[in-house]
């Protein structure tokens, strides 16, 4: 139960995963609503090692023990894609509300088993799609209400980076890697922004590595009411990554759009213009600022008013059933209709 006068939710973390002690740990840490104040792992040595490098009270070398804890609000989980929903719903019956990585699951099933534990538990779920809640990205919100590029008739997205080390988590197809499900999620994200909906039909093109066979390269055309989005992601590619959203009026281009630094302004290009050569580019420019700090306080607010989740539940199944379309797609070799 949390006190009506606290002024802080109190986190534990589940893991000692890369993401999060690298990049949302931190940003938690320097939230004005949010307190990491205990983490776990299997292995005791790891989770005491990580707690101590982030001045973290409390370390337990068992996830169980992490969500016995009274001390604790909310979990962030940021476990290997195939625990995602089996872990996320183990907290919820513990009690603790959850922000889980994206993506939330494997399948749309799978997703759909924490409905029934959300409205039995009373407890917030959502994706931690970081993105949703950072200033560039609601500015563009902002931006496509008010019209300003027109009516959107297409989302142009890629994302990208390399690597082969078969050891790491994201090449491991077992545990959910692969393009698709690591990146392309964002893209498909970013089209549902640009649209305010989810694509009727899809059609997607796979290429897989030959060893470790996961989708190394994914690229998608999904189909909107009003027009079309298109990206392209990869594992095994130079680092890039670029929104465009382009209307009968104008364009907004996201110069860095889903790795935002914290180190220095981020940046949007709004052209109304048409003008090729790029005189008629306004750019936006906003105040450094960490995405994962804004997304544990914004979900923090939602637990402490009793509102909704930056990302939530109903949304993350929406994104996985594109994601499971465009998988459908490139087996079946054309178009699928998204399940609604």
């Amino acid at each position: 139960m949390i006190d009506g006068m606290q002024k802080k939710i109190r986190w534990g973390v589940l893991s000692t995963a890369n993401i999060g002690v690298k990049k949302v740990i931190p940003g938690m840490q320097r939230g004005r609503l949010t307190e990491v104040t205990a983490i776990a792992s299997r292995d005791a040595g790891k989770a005491r090692e990580a707690a101590d490098a982030l001045g973290i009270a409390k370390a337990y070398g068992s996830y169980e023990e992490l969500l016995a804890d009274p001390e604790v609000d909310a979990i962030y989980n940021p476990l290997p894609n195939q625990l995602h929903v089996p872990w996320t719903a183990k907290a919820m019956e513990a009690g603790k509300h959850v922000l889980c990585e994206k993506p939330l699951s494997l399948t749309v099933a799978e997703a759909e088993t924490l409905l029934e534990v959300r409205a039995r538990t009373g407890k917030k779920v959502g994706e931690a799609f970081m993105i949703r809640s950072f200033t560039q990205w609601l500015r563009v919100e902002e931006l496509l209400a008010a019209g300003r590029i027109g009516q959107v008739r297409a989302v142009v997205g890629v994302f990208s980076y390399f690597n082969v080390d078969p050891v790491n988590i994201r090449n491991q197809v077992e545990s959910g890697g692969g393009a698709l499900y690591d990146i392309g999620c964002y893209c498909i994200q970013a089209a549902r922004v640009g649209f305010g909906g989810v694509p009727r039909r899809v059609v997607g093109a796979i290429d897989r590595d030959p060893v470790m066979q996961t989708d190394r390269l994914t690229s998608a055309l999904l189909e909107f009411d009003g027009g079309q989005a298109v990206f392209t992601c990869s594992t095994q590619m130079v680092p890039y990554q670029r929104v465009q959203f382009l209307g009968t009026r104008g364009r907004i281009e996201i110069e860095i759009p889903f790795n935002a630094p914290k180190d220095r302004p981020t940046r949007i290009f709004v052209d109304e213009t048409g003008e090729l050569f790029g005189s008629g580019i306004v750019t936006e420019e906003f105040a450094t600022a960490d995405q994962y700090t804004m997304q544990g306080d914004a979900f923090a607010q939602a637990i402490l008013e009793d509102g909704e989740v930056p990302v939530p539940l109903e949304d993350a199944i929406a994104n996985m059933r594109v994601i499971e379309a465009v998988f459908r797609s490139a087996e079946a070799g054309g178009w699928v209709e998204v399940e609604v």
